[in-house]
């Protein structure tokens, strides 16, 4: 049997990172982004940062670099990882250029993304998958991994394989829509995090953020319970019982994460770096889809619509909260 190849539809900090380990585990792997992006890893290569390992570089000889989806002919899996905005338009452009029998794997944030690829390009199989921690670009041609977990995919031999063999956790997972809405209820920090400016450690060390998490939980809760959601358990706090842990005092709450949730000083949310790079964010994917979600079953969601105004607000004119500011500005919403 030929070994597999790969094409990273989207190759930003996510796509670089899945895509750069399968490189230097010696898989066929096709980088397909932005020209501004391609240009760096041409000219830098890609180095993988994780913590607590030795990072690994690339050169860029080693890197295949293309700007087009016609580029991913051929792949026997193609990784989705644009961001939800460009869903619709991604698979257009790859429709003409699949393989038959090529597996579409979408790594995306948000809970529609699989159901899109599907309805554009039928015929085809497409795999929801989640990646549960943040990996951020440190500097030009450098992704980091700040905190440790597996990806979550609907079961593929072939790719569970080479994902372990490329040293990625993987878990195959057959209630992906469950595991969606919780990596969705994680994500609800992502807004919190960017507009606090911190890194991820700093800001949920101090309570005033965290509970600004804890009201967006609870509303994302409360939406779920209406349309008869039950987000998967993913680590040793059940979803429904993360926002009181959330609102503990900060020793309490730094002994409860040393242990089940290590986070090094550098990690931050990929919002964050959005803010900081001029770009849209996923606001409408995260805090925008419990908004829509407690409508459509009579509910509002007033905290996550103001967030989400907020966030809208800073991608235009930047600015940073203080937990107690933002804090107050949120139960204000209430």
């Amino acid at each position: 049997m030929s070994e597999p190849r790969f094409a990273v539809l989207g190759a930003g900090s996510i796509g670089c990172h899945l895509g750069g380990h399968l490189v230097a585990a010696g898989y066929d792997v096709t980088f397909i982004g932005r020209p501004a992006a391609m240009d760096v890893l041409r000219e830098r290569g890609l180095t993988l940062s994780v913590a607590g390992r030795p990072p690994v570089r690339l050169a860029p000889e080693r890197l295949s670099l293309a700007t087009s989806a016609e580029a991913a002919a051929g792949a026997g899996h193609v990784l989705v990882t644009v961001k939800t905005a460009g869903t619709e338009a991604a698979a257009d452009e790859l429709a003409p250029h699949l393989a038959p029998g090529a597996a579409v794997v979408s790594l995306q944030n948000g809970l529609h993304n699989p159901a899109t690829l599907r309805a554009a390009l039928p015929g085809h199989t497409v795999l929801a998958g989640m990646v549960p921690y943040n990996v951020v670009q440190s500097e030009p041609g450098t992704v980091h991994q700040g905190m440790p977990g597996s990806v979550m995919v609907e079961p593929d031999t072939v790719l569970v394989a080479a994902f372990r063999a490329a040293g990625l956790a993987i878990e195959p997972r057959t209630d992906m829509s469950d595991v969606q809405h919780a990596k969705l209820l994680l994500n609800l920090n992502n807004a919190v995090n960017a507009l606090s400016g911190l890194p991820l450690r700093d800001q949920l060390a101090q309570r005033a953020y965290r509970r600004c998490l804890a009201l967006c939980q609870r509303e994302a809760l409360a939406a779920y319970r209406a349309a008869g959601v039950t987000p998967a358990r993913l680590g040793p706090t059940a979803p429904g019982l993360t926002p009181y842990v959330l609102g503990l005092p900060d020793p309490l709450f730094r002994r409860i994460a040393a242990a089940s949730l290590p986070i090094d000083a550098h990690a931050r949310s990929s919002m964050w770096e959005d803010l900081q790079r001029g770009r849209p964010t996923e606001i409408g994917s995260l805090q925008g889809e419990i908004v829509a979600l407690a409508a459509a079953h009579g509910r509002t969601a007033p905290v996550n619509a103001r967030l989400l105004s907020l966030v809208r607000e800073a991608e235009s004119v930047p600015r940073t909260w203080t937990g107690p500011d933002l804090y107050a500005e949120l139960r204000a919403a209430r």
